[in-house]
């Protein structure tokens, strides 16, 4: 192992975050001998391999001035605490850490940002988009190491030279264990503990509820789609409220439903004939891969992170973004049984390349790369 010991910052937006999405690369890193400290905001989750959790004041605002403080508690934490490596995630937390980097000179760390998906595309109004890009601009000479996981992102970040050295990657690797395509006892089941009916077409959209997962624009739809069609969306947010008042006051809140959290997911899709995402924009989306792995065909808006998934795929359908027509229209292309099926198949087998256990070798080489150069340059090294 190391002749010191080697400290690794993770940050993230939320603490769920790095739950949710990082836990085997926390336990790799311990396993290496590595002293791991995690910052968020949020509440502190236990995280196998975590020593220290460490709270900072993020808000989703870019302007509040909270995030700022996070920045300057930052700085003075990495100065303290002397991290060989920051692993970054999140755009908001990565650009403030970003930040905190700037000006430290030769001993700084050295900086891993995965992107997990770019809040801004070619269809971002010009504004909004030169402010983000901007953002990554600025922070770009002290983005040592800079991870995609889309198409496009990845074409964005080498055509801004976003980052020093630039990886495309298939994002952070999804344990399928949990989602194999439902049983029909397993399906019945689902569907009785959800109290839709066994004939039901059932569309599913597990996602926060926010204006960027656009649930909006599903719960419209629904007023045209046929009436054995039901909409199912688990999860909490935001809007989560105002969305549950809207469905309430269309024509289908009957064939609406809103489970809340659910922590047994697959048996959601289980009681699902069809994915649908109305999301404006993704980085490499969880929800869907595990759908996918379930035997689900997709219908899903063409923006990034979908594409990436579904075209030349046959796995499932793109439609353009906010255009409820045309989600209709897929929802009906895909109400022929043996159109499912194929398309069903066709996922499942399309998104193995996605797996944790595809992806950890790929991840955990460029970690170790980026942190052996790193100490090697800065004299020391690690077995």
């Amino acid at each position: 192992m190391a002749e010191r010991t080697v400290k690794i910052l993770y940050i993230a937006s939320t603490f769920g975050h790095l739950a949710a999405f990082h836990r085997p690369y926390l336990r790799w890193f311990a396993a290496r001998g590595c002293e791991v400290h995690a910052a968020a905001a949020g509440e502190p989750d236990t995280l196998d391999g975590v020593s220290r959790m460490i709270a900072l004041p993020f808000e989703k605002s870019m302007a509040s001035p909270r995030n700022l403080a996070a920045a300057v508690r930052l700085r003075r934490l990495l100065r303290e605490e002397g991290y060989q490596m920051l692993s970054l995630h999140t755009a908001l937390a990565a650009f403030f850490a970003r930040l905190a980097v700037q000006g430290m000179g030769a001993k700084r760390p050295c900086v891993m940002n995965t992107v997990h998906g770019y809040l801004f595309d070619a269809h971002t109004p010009p504004a909004k988009r030169a402010l983000l890009l901007g953002a990554e601009k600025c922070t770009a000479r002290v983005t040592d190491y800079l991870l995609t996981m889309n198409r496009q992102d990845r074409e964005i970040a080498e055509t801004h030279r976003l980052g020093r050295r630039i990886y495309a990657t298939d994002g952070m690797g999804v344990d399928f264990s949990r989602f194999q395509p439902a049983t029909p006892a397993q399906r019945a089941a689902a569907r009785r503990s959800l109290g839709i009916p066994e004939d039901a077409l059932v569309l599913v959209y597990a996602a926060e509820f926010s204006g960027r997962k656009n649930q909006a624009m599903l719960i419209d739809a629904m007023t045209g789609l046929p009436e054995n069609v039901w909409l199912l969306l688990p999860g909490r947010g935001a809007l989560l409220e105002a969305c549950s008042a809207r469905a309430k006051a269309g024509r289908a809140a009957a064939r609406t439903v809103f489970p809340g959290f659910v922590p047994d997911m697959e048996r959601c899709y289980h009681a699902a004939d069809v994915c649908v995402s109305a999301s404006r924009s993704e980085g490499l989306p969880f929800n869907i891969m595990e759908a996918m792995h379930c035997g689900l065909p997709v219908a899903a808006t063409d923006v990034k992170g979908h594409e990436d998934l579904l075209r030349d795929t046959g796995a499932g359908l793109l439609f353009p973004h906010d255009d409820t027509a045309a989600l209709a229209r897929a929802v009906r292309a895909l109400a022929a049984a043996d159109r499912r099926r194929a398309m069903g198949a066709a996922a499942h087998r399309s998104v193995q390349r996605y797996a944790l256990e595809r992806v950890f070798p790929q991840l955990t080489g460029l970690y170790a790369q980026a942190l052996d150069g790193w100490l090697e340059q800065q004299g020391g090294n690690v077995s």
